[in-house]
């Protein structure tokens, strides 16, 4: 049995996986704002202390920053901001005596997704991108993460795009200026209005640009899509899917590539169990 943890700045979730199966989970809100880091710890460990059990192997733990994965240093947290520099392997290890391992929250995801597939059908190569106020990227090769050296592997959202980066065009910074955020232009075009459609139309077409950034890097074989705005996959699917075929000058990647969104949320659990 593998504890796993999903640190966001909104909240904490904890679950108990046994074979990549989530037998038991519970989510809390997450640290206070004005939380020192000794407080938030010890948050944590309240929480923890409410779901562990007997059967307890191992300790696995998604954040939203960058990681140093050998010793577990968390640094510069995103919306935690006591988190600047948090030992949190040696904490967790010292309190429990059970191995631990952190990791990037994006790298869990792509983990999850990979986790999702049957045995003898796992993807070769996965990238996995969760959309949500930023844009995170992880990268599965042949079932092993692949971090870099800082964690930062796979964080194609910092390349420059139309005069910014790309990340302000395929997340929640997207739909700052427009007329509603990423939820309500999703129901409204669910209910037919023609702008919020447009919206995600053009939505699509950045994501297909960031896709193409993809397969010119990594040639995966899988692409797994999270976070809030892939609940609205169906909405910017096709202008997406449309200009990566006309844009990919590979077309039988274009073809052979699968692409998925992936909303449980489970996967963040049940990836950060198998770090």
């Amino acid at each position: 049995m593998t504890l796993g943890i999903d640190i966001g700045g909104t909240n904490l979730c904890l679950g108990l996986v046994h074979n990549g199966i989530l037998m038991q989970r519970f989510s809390t809100p997450s640290f206070a704002q004005d939380a020192t880091m000794e407080q938030t710890l010890d948050y944590l460990s309240e929480q923890i202390d409410r779901i562990l059990s007997p059967n307890t192997k191992k300790i696995g733990i998604g954040v939203p920053s960058a990681v140093d994965i050998k010793r577990g240093i968390v640094y510069d947290t995103w919306n935690i901001p006591s988190w600047k520099e948090v030992p949190l392997k040696d904490h967790l290890e010292s309190r429990y005596s059970l191995p631990v391992a952190v990791n990037n929250d994006a790298n869990c995801f792509a983990m999850g997704a990979y986790g999702t597939y049957p045995e003898n059908e796992r993807p070769e190569i996965l990238v996995g991108i969760t959309l949500g106020t930023g844009v995170g990227m992880g990268i599965v090769d042949h079932g092993n993460l692949f971090c870099g050296v800082n964690c930062g592997a796979g964080e194609l959202g910092g390349i420059p795009y139309r005069g910014s980066i790309i990340e302000d065009y395929v997340s929640k910074k997207f739909f700052v200026d427009k007329p509603w955020d990423a939820q309500g232009t999703a129901e409204a075009a669910l209910e037919g209005n023609l702008g919020a459609i447009a919206i995600y139309e053009e939505f699509g077409r950045h994501m297909g640009a960031l896709l193409c950034d993809v397969m010119f890097a990594y040639d995966p074989s899988h692409i797994a899509i999270g976070g809030g705005i892939a609940r609205s996959f169906a909405l910017f699917r096709p202008s997406m899917e449309a200009y990566l075929k006309q844009n990919f000058p590979y077309r039988k990647a274009v073809e052979r590539v699968v692409i998925q969104p992936l909303v449980s949320d489970d996967i963040q659990l049940i990836g950060a169990s198998l770090i």
